[in-house]
């Protein structure tokens, strides 16, 4: 039988150097990706080398919140 919660969980990674540059969150100039990750493998938050098309560069991208 499987078990209550998902081994896979759906995450946003989110451009790091965008976010600390003080521009809005709700604004599009912000490098977002949607991926998943499993839980058991990474218990930590994720974060990945991206390219970020508003920097123009790759960058680290961390996950955030829903």
């Amino acid at each position: 039988m499987a078990k209550g919660k998902d081994v896979r969980v759906i995450v946003i990674l989110e451009c790091t150097s965008c976010a600390r540059n003080d521009v809005n969150k709700e604004s599009p100039g912000i490098s977002r990706y949607i991926t998943q990750k499993n839980r058991h493998n990474t218990p930590s938050r994720l974060e990945l080398r991206k390219f970020c098309r508003y920097c123009h560069k790759h960058t680290i991208h961390g996950e955030i919140k829903k």
